[in-house]
């Protein structure tokens, strides 16, 4: 019974945003709240993503929206220039259904 609310409790609070993300592109990496990097394989990336063109269409895992200011993103990103320098590896994915994660352990970055 407790497993019962405990994990009622955790689906109330954890945020939308694990499922899919607005984001805003920062100029500076000082700025940013995650660096990026986009890999060339999908076997490489930490995440899939999809760039969907409708803030709401970003309701799954790997789902990015762009937003027009930084106060409306869940999160600020940066690109970086080198895989080393990144916190999250991405590759994009043709189509909406690829997206999602390639490896869990870095889930808690887009919390």
């Amino acid at each position: 019974m407790k497993t019962i609310y405990l994990l009622l409790i955790v689906l109330i609070l954890v945020p939308s945003s694990l499922w899919g993300q607005k984001v805003f592109k920062v100029e500076y990496e000082s700025q940013a709240d995650l660096k990026v990097f986009v890999v060339d394989y999908e076997s490489q990336c930490d995440l899939k993503v999809y760039f969907v063109e409708y803030e709401s269409q970003a309701d799954e895992d790997g789902l990015w929206y762009f937003v027009k200011y930084d106060s409306q993103a869940d999160k600020k990103i940066y690109f970086v220039d080198y895989e080393s320098q990144a916190d999250l590896k991405i590759f994009k994915v043709k189509y909406e259904s690829q997206a999602g994660w390639n490896k869990t352990e870095k889930q808690h970055l887009l919390l």
